[in-house]
């Protein structure tokens, strides 16, 4: 977990500003935004999540499987851990 906690600063901000983002989205919604704004908000907003999951996902592998101190079996069952969240996060 030291990786989130190092870029924690970094990574909250990413975090809200996506909040910010939803917030607007659903002011867009409720003023009854014309469909092609909302779409772009929507499409801001994925690509603010898969960024933010970029950046964790990546610290965690150079931080966890890239770590010479752990075993093959344990590097195994992180891959498998991360694999697992992949396939939930790409459904």
């Amino acid at each position: 977990m030291g990786h989130t906690i190092a870029a924690k600063k970094k990574l909250l901000a990413r975090v809200r500003r996506i909040q910010g983002q939803s917030a607007a989205l659903e002011k867009s919604l409720e003023n009854e935004t014309e469909c092609l704004a909302v779409l772009q908000q929507i499409a801001a907003i994925k690509g603010a999540i898969n960024g933010l999951m970029k950046e964790v996902l990546e610290g965690h592998m150079r931080v966890h499987l890239g770590a010479d101190n752990i075993t093959q079996a344990e590097r195994e069952i992180e891959v498998e851990q991360v694999i697992s969240v992949l396939k939930s996060y790409l459904k």
